[in-house]
């Protein structure tokens, strides 16, 4: 496969509904979405941030512009066609879809992840690494080209496919696509990983990553370490070890 162009995208908007304004929360001096655009930023791969258009999110647009991270604004709820907005203002080729809500995602693991989806050489190809969890809610990333992603813009008429934007791949609706999981390769802490929580979704999420970013310089650290952490500080992962995750749909 030749040098195709392959950015992140990750979705941003401040209206969420269970910690609202989440990403603009600060710690260590900068906010959550700054600390997940500095993590994205050392794949080497362009970054570019989704959000809406609802004024709210214009905040979002001055942080990213202070960063200088191009900003694609679109669709509240269909969150389908704003990464598809995205990609075809930016010309990519392939995505690895991000969420915000991930201020410590791993960039190795990302970087890791892509090399192998170019190294695969099939533009049918859907690679994550949740398609089974085998890493902490906080690492999840997916890979797909973005004629797979036109497509499902095209077809996907299922109110959950356009919010989640990656249904209809997953899912093979299409049956033409092949999934690939990428599972935990980070040591002898893989049997606790799964169960952790190092996402931005609820106020005691936000009490461990601060714990985490403030007391363990977590911004530096990769995700086997940060597992290591928890493993080693079960009262660290019982702040968040009761939230559910919601599930497609809510």
């Amino acid at each position: 496969m030749e040098q195709l162009k392959i950015g992140i995208i990750t979705q941003v908007r401040v209206t969420s509904t269970r910690l609202p304004a989440k990403v603009l929360l600060s710690v260590a001096g900068r906010s959550y979405l700054e600390h997940h655009l500095d993590r994205l930023s050392r794949t080497g791969l362009p970054v570019i941030v989704a959000t809406t258009t609802n004024f709210h999110d214009d905040l979002v647009v001055q942080v990213c512009k202070e960063d200088g991270i191009p900003v694609f604004r679109g669709s509240e709820d269909d969150v389908l066609s704003r990464f598809a907005g995205a990609a075809r203002e930016h010309e990519l080729d392939a995505i690895v879809r991000v969420t915000s809500d991930c201020p410590l995602i791993d960039p190795e693991i990302v970087a890791a992840g892509v090399d192998r989806w170019r190294a695969e050489n099939d533009p049918d190809l859907y690679i994550s690494n949740c398609l089974e969890r085998t890493y902490p809610r906080g690492m999840d990333f997916e890979i797909f080209s973005t004629a797979r992603l036109y497509d499902a813009e095209a077809k996907a008429t299922l109110k959950a496919d356009r919010e989640h934007v990656t249904p209809y791949l997953h899912q093979n609706r299409s049956g033409e696509m092949r999934l690939l999981n990428l599972p935990w390769s980070g040591g002898p802490h893989s049997k606790n990983a799964a169960q952790y929580r190092l996402t931005l979704d609820t106020a005691d999420d936000w009490k461990l990553l601060d714990a985490l970013i403030e007391e363990y310089d977590a911004t530096r650290l990769g995700c086997a370490e940060l597992v290591a952490i928890l493993d080693a500080h079960p009262e660290l992962a019982t702040l968040n070890a009761h939230i559910e995750q919601k599930k497609l749909g809510e």
